[in-house]
């Protein structure tokens, strides 16, 4: 008996197909239509519901090219289940190359939404009642912001079981058991019962190839940990180590700072991880991590404000180990990276 059509969107997707459709989104005061790019794989065999999702923050861009690339790969031809990709749901954002909506709220801070609230309301609940609520499974793409930059790790709630186990699956060398945002889309989807993971790798308005490689073949992990794909000849994933707590290291005061450690470097307590002067280069400050272990998240701006997060350090009861499962990981991805790894042959993946 052939496997029954996918319904979304008002639209029907028979098994063994692909469809690409555009969800119609609030319009704006210059009259310009707007809509959000969805695109559905239905595979022949029964399977879960799995989406995907990227630039909920319009300046996060790197998870655009993990969707277009996994749309790519040969292995999704064998997909079991349905896969839902959403490469843009902050089509606003995206345009303008902005962090939030035009009503300047956060997107992820906004559902479950209301089909009569804000622009940002009426977005979320959209996409909650036409993606999410359709799904088992999600996996959220993010990068930093603001001139920040990530360590590809995975967030999610460890202490949920399937949620650990396939945030373990997915390969990134840090996981993290990170809390719930009110009004986040994480929070929103396990309200819901579905099993959800935050990647976060990268800056936002920039494509890093390792962040981007690391994405796919993490993607491609879950579902076949699913059992959505066939299991694969390749390595297996590097090690994976669970951190549970981070904390940022904020600017005593403002002025000019020169980063002394990149990411992924594992730190002591007391190190000097970066150094601060006032604006005309005199007066200079160490600034030391308060605790012992790894760098998971920076800011790329040398002009910071007193309070700027400068750095985001995971605690690890052994971070030697991490340091390793990071080394491990970078080797991994880079093999066979070049600069023209665009678009890259996805087989390989």
């Amino acid at each position: 008996m052939a496997r029954a059509p996918f319904e979304i969107c008002g639209q029907s997707i028979k098994a063994g197909t692909r469809a690409t459709l555009s969800l119609p989104l609030p319009s704006q005061s210059s009259y310009t239509p707007m809509s959000m790019p969805i695109h559905v794989i239905h595979g022949k065999n029964a399977g879960p519901v799995v989406f995907i999702s990227a630039a909920i923050h319009g300046d996060e861009i790197n998870g655009i090219e993990i969707i277009r690339r996994i749309r790519h790969t040969k292995a999704v031809d064998k997909l079991a289940g349905t896969l839902i990709c959403v490469p843009t749901v902050n089509v606003y954002g995206f345009y303008n190359n902005t962090r939030n909506l035009p009503d300047r709220r956060d997107l992820n801070r906004s559902f479950p939404g209301s089909k009569n609230g804000s622009l940002a309301a009426r977005v979320a609940r959209l996409f909650a009642e036409e993606i999410v609520d359709k799904a088992a499974y999600g996996i959220d793409l993010h990068t930093g912001s603001n001139h920040r930059a990530n360590l590809p790790h995975i967030r999610a709630n460890l202490d949920n079981p399937e949620c650990n186990r396939l945030a373990k699956a997915f390969g990134a060398p840090v996981v993290i058991n990170a809390n719930l945002r009110d009004g986040s889309l994480r929070q929103y989807a396990l309200d819901k019962g579905l099993s959800m993971l935050l990647y976060e790798a990268g800056e936002g308005l920039r494509f890093d190839s390792l962040s981007i490689r690391g994405g796919v073949r993490g993607i491609l992990n879950v579902l076949r940990a699913l059992n959505m794909l066939p299991k694969s000849s390749k390595k297996a994933a590097s090690k994976v180590v669970e951190a549970r707590s981070s904390q940022w290291v904020r600017a005593p005061l403002a002025g000019l700072m020169r980063m002394v450690v990149p990411l992924g470097a594992r730190v002591m307590q007391g190190q000097t991880i970066g150094k601060m002067s006032d604006s005309v280069g005199d007066n200079e400050t160490a600034i030391t991590a308060p605790v012992t272990g790894i760098v998971i998240g920076r800011n790329n701006l040398p002009v910071v404000n007193e309070g700027d997060a400068l750095f985001h350090i995971a605690l690890f009861e052994n971070s030697m180990s991490v340091e390793k499962a990071i080394g491990d990981f970078q080797v991994q991805h880079i093999e066979g990276l070049n600069q023209q790894d665009y678009p890259p042959d996805p087989s390989v993946l």
